[in-house]
């Protein structure tokens, strides 16, 4: 298959930018048979991402493999705002790591992207599903992070128990009535797991919340992404064990974080 035929190929399959994406799977593709097998892929509706084996997050390609989560760009906004209070841990404790764990991790893209922009960034990443915990051991290892595989916070090594700073989880926060409206390509190629939230999509932030008081250190912050209109029961989620609650909504991103703080000795977050 010659890159003409790509794009003559992901065309006829309505793909809208065939043109980009015959460039990416040509620059892929060692072969002119492997061009024609990855073209089938994509033309067959699997996410250009699983074809190409990464994704473009904050800059930096993230290895992805078939099945796993594809990061979404607008989680990009969780992950600086993440940043921020990372680095507020690093300017006022200069003499330590800043302690950061990723639940629900998938491909390890949001705690290697914080890992790169944070200075003494100790980095920790779990998932339940074993193709996304082999798929996060490589990004999460070229960012000198450690990857564990289990539910939650039953994955984590203890000794991390009240010392955590920033507690990441993008957890999945679909409502299982909304997950057959999703488009195909996550729908089918992506793990449930990663996307049905339960019955009002925040089942999954329940629990986490729940644990976080105890995993956070004082002072640490858990920030998960969740939609606009979730966010305000989001909110109340994360209040309910004792955090202090914070909502961010970006329009720019189109994306919304809440923000759970562990109040530090004295009451304040």
């Amino acid at each position: 298959m010659s890159p003409a035929e790509a794009v003559r190929a992901l065309r006829a399959a309505g793909c809208v930018f065939a043109e980009e994406e015959a460039q990416l799977i040509t620059s892929a593709a060692a072969t002119a048979g492997e061009l024609a097998g990855l073209v089938a892929r994509r033309a067959a509706g699997e996410p250009l991402e699983h074809v190409l084996g990464w994704a473009e997050f904050c800059g930096t390609r993230m290895v992805v493999d078939p099945g796993v989560f594809v990061p979404r760009r607008r989680s990009e906004f969780l992950m600086w705002q993440a940043a921020a209070r990372a680095r507020q841990v690093a300017a006022a404790e200069p003499d330590r790591p800043v302690l950061v764990v990723d639940l629900c991790c998938g491909s390890g893209a949001l705690g290697a992207a914080l890992a790169r922009v944070v200075d003494r960034a100790e980095l920790h990443a779990a998932d339940i599903d074993p193709a996304a915990v082999a798929c996060a051991r490589r990004n999460v290892a070229a960012a000198g992070g450690q990857v564990y595989q289990g539910d939650l916070f039953d994955a984590l090594p203890a000794p991390l128990r009240g010392r955590v700073d920033i507690l990441l989880a993008n957890v999945p926060y679909v409502p299982t009535g909304d997950v057959g409206l999703l488009p195909a390509e996550a729908r089918l190629h992506e793990a449930r797991v990663a996307l049905d939230g339960g019955a009002d999509g925040l089942d999954m932030l329940r629990r986490v919340a729940a644990g976080a008081t105890s995993w956070l250190a004082p002072g640490g912050h858990l920030l998960s992404e969740t939609s606009g209109r979730q966010a305000a029961a989001a909110a109340e989620v994360v209040s309910g064990p004792g955090l202090t609650a914070q909502t961010i909504v970006s329009a720019e991103w189109n994306s919304a974080v809440v923000v759970g703080t562990r109040p530090a000795p004295g009451g304040t977050a």
